[in-house]
């Protein structure tokens, strides 16, 4: 338990000793006098200022919040590059991040682990779909180039399109931050930006892990995953096991990169610097391949339960050849017309600057298509209309006969 009174008195001596009036800290932190004032009277600093206070008066945030210097008395997890009382303080202004008023949360942030009531009466027999993600290199150009919030949409989004092309409806996240040394205003936008994107694809943010491994993780280096419980009901599980030959192969529409090929595009970026400030469609090629990852819940959970929706594929690291493969029934080949295939101005920009060929773009890239949906002839038009309200659909195969799973026909138009 805090002693804000120890607190205040400490920090009072400790800015005496130095000799330094309440005004001239006050100048040095960039804060009014009165805050300072609050502090040496038994408020304490938000957890934004306690490292910059600790750092001014020559003590760790530990001896702050502890209201008295430790010395050399013992070691410590804050001398070892862990402060746990800045990291309390900090999970403390997540928590604002984590709240929630759905109903199936049963506690927040605090207890060993995340209470979520799964009692759906309306579904006769429940499924859990479970699933990992991170958003891959991605990451280390969203640090680089000050999108840190940006880059956890991309893994959520990433994550919830994983189950949604199961049939399944997100429920609940918990994510997994590591790095070398956590700095409050990162962390807080990793946390912000999480907590939004589950709420943007209608599931909830229950809890996580901070972990801060000085010496394995360069400061300055973070590592984010996450974790999603979805459900479904067993009779309403998409997996293409119901695909027939005749089926149409429908594709929607990505708006960029996703979360896919970004170890070859920082490759062209080594080897070509100009490209990062080149114009696409109005744009500059950073601010093109950093575009979010398209979140597909909204659009694809209104042809959940349409009888002649066979099957979805999400279009990740490997193209589409390298997921539709995945619901493809034994006996049964999805050809596909690369000549339908609308690849965005961004995919034909990185094919002529790499002068790489088609079946390498088409095996790294999404190169346009986010998504793939497996559906009969007879409600095809249904769900193109459907799916169009949210992203551009469109015709781009047959399933057919044949010992491959996918077969490209005629070539693309970059």
């Amino acid at each position: 338990m805090l002693d804000n009174h120890k607190i205040a008195e400490f920090i009072a001596n400790k800015r005496k000793e130095l000799g330094m009036t309440q005004a001239e800290v006050a100048q040095r932190l960039n804060v009014s006098f009165q805050a300072v004032s609050k502090w040496e009277n038994g408020t304490l600093p938000n957890v934004e200022m306690l490292v910059e206070l600790a750092a001014l008066l020559g003590i760790s945030v530990d001896e702050l919040l502890a209201g008295r210097e430790l010395g050399d008395e013992k070691f410590s997890y804050s001398r070892a590059g862990v402060d746990i009382s800045y990291t309390d303080a900090m999970k403390k202004e997540m928590a604002a991040y984590l709240h929630t008023d759905n109903p199936r949360v049963l506690n927040g942030l605090g207890p060993f682990a995340s209470l979520y009531d799964i009692s759906f009466p309306e579904i006769k027999n429940p499924v859990l779909v479970l699933k990992s993600e991170e958003p891959g290199s991605k990451q280390k150009l969203a640090m680089e180039y000050g999108y840190s919030e940006s880059v956890c949409h991309d893994m959520i989004n990433h994550l919830v399109n994983d189950i949604a092309v199961m049939g399944a409806k997100p429920l609940a996240v918990l994510d997994t931050i590591v790095c070398g040394n956590a700095e409050k205003e990162t962390i807080k936008s990793f946390v912000k930006g999480i907590s939004e994107a589950c709420r943007e694809n209608e599931c909830v943010l229950v809890g996580g892990e901070t972990s801060i491994q000085p010496n394995v993780v360069d400061n300055g280096v973070y590592i984010l995953t996450s974790n999603i419980a979805g459900i479904v009901s067993k009779e309403n599980i998409i997996d293409g096991s119901s695909i027939e030959e005749g089926d149409t192969v429908l594709a929607v529409s990505s708006n960029g990169l996703h979360t896919n090929g970004y170890s070859l595009v920082r490759l062209l970026m080594d080897k070509m610097p100009q490209m990062k400030l080149d114009k696409i469609d109005g744009e500059t090629f950073i601010e093109q391949i950093m575009k979010p990852h398209t979140p597909y819940y909204r659009a694809v959970k209104n042809i959940f339960g349409i009888s002649g929706v066979h099957g979805m594929a999400h279009i990740t690291g490997g193209g589409i050849e390298g997921n539709l493969c995945r619901i493809i029934p034994d006996g049964l080949c999805a050809e596909i017309d690369l000549a339908k295939l609308k690849p965005l101005p961004v995919f034909s920009y990185i094919q002529k600057m790499g002068n790489i060929d088609t079946k390498e773009m088409l095996s790294t890239f999404n190169c346009g298509v986010g998504l793939n949906i497996v559906v009969s002839g007879e409600c095809k038009n249904g769900v193109i209309d459907k799916i169009n309200k949210y992203c551009n659909c469109y015709e781009i195969g047959v399933i057919g006969r044949g010992g491959a799973k996918v077969v490209f026909r005629n070539t693309v138009n970059w």
